[in-house]
């Protein structure tokens, strides 16, 4: 007889255990194994809580080749599918197959120092900024094409996926996932007599590779953020991003509809 494995992944709030205790009794029920950690065979993987809880799911099992879909017992939500109250239909919709797979291009950074190079991924977006809110001033290439050199706060990448995120906070705009798409936002760019930099968004296409080289001075005072979460190396020289061929299946109910959860959460 097949196994059939599903994992429960949840923050420590009361709220989250109290629903990943009630779906477990209905996925045992319907025949369900449940894992607490990370079981490679497992069809699907649930995570509840809220945005964060579902970053940082992706990020602690690598983005792993197993569907997901979230639960939000958080705030916002905007990764996340479902409320706990509708657990029971969903259940009815997942065993009927009344559902789809949309899969997610996930984007990677090679960040290189004078002594080596570092690989990390990201879902939503990776932020090159100053350390200790320092001004900073880098060079941005597309494609090996110098574009301009930006000084400011930093700049901000994000995939189609993750300009609802931080990038629409600070006036980046917002894509349709359909797009498989690189934008790159400034964070507080500095125009003046000496130095001038873009204000606006750049939309740039799927197979970009974007390029930030800081000036010689500012080596170790450049942060990574991917995610939310900040990485600090000695002596950066380059920062390469690009779109990855490695994607997020998200477990997706049939009337989802991306424009609708827009309106929703942000309008």
């Amino acid at each position: 007889m097949t196994r059939k494995i599903i994992n429960i992944l949840h923050n420590d709030k009361d709220f989250s255990v109290e629903t990943a205790e009630y779906l477990k009794k209905q996925l045992y029920k319907l025949g369900y194994e449940v894992f607490n950690n990370f079981n490679e065979d497992a069809e699907l993987i649930i995570s509840i809580g809220g945005d964060g809880s579902f970053l940082w799911t992706l990020h602690k099992y690598d983005f792993p080749d197993v569907p997901i879909i979230g639960i939000n017992t958080g705030h916002l939500g905007f990764f996340t599918e479902i409320t706990p109250d509708e657990i029971d239909t969903f259940l009815e919709k997942y065993i009927s197959g009344d559902y789809f797979l949309e899969e997610v291009h996930t984007m990677k950074a090679t960040i290189c120092t004078r002594n080596n190079c570092i690989e990390t991924r990201a879902i939503n977006e990776i932020v090159i900024k100053g350390d200790k809110s320092r001004t900073v001033h880098l060079s941005i290439s597309v494609n090996n094409d110098l574009i301009q050199k930006f000084s400011g706060d930093g700049i901000l990448v994000s995939t189609s996926s993750g300009s609802t995120a931080y990038n629409y906070s600070i006036g980046g705009s917002l894509v349709d996932p359909k797009l498989n798409v690189l934008q790159v936002a400034p964070l507080a760019p500095i125009n003046t007599n000496a130095y001038r930099s873009f204000t606006s968004s750049v939309i740039l296409p799927s197979d970009t590779i974007i390029k930030v080289n800081p000036e010689y001075r500012f080596e170790n005072s450049i942060v990574i953020v991917s995610d939310g979460t900040e990485y600090r190396f000695a002596g950066i020289t380059e920062v390469s991003l690009q779109l990855s061929e490695l994607k997020v299946k998200m477990l997706r109910l049939k009337d989802f509809n991306f424009w609708g959860k827009v309106i929703s959460k942000f309008l």
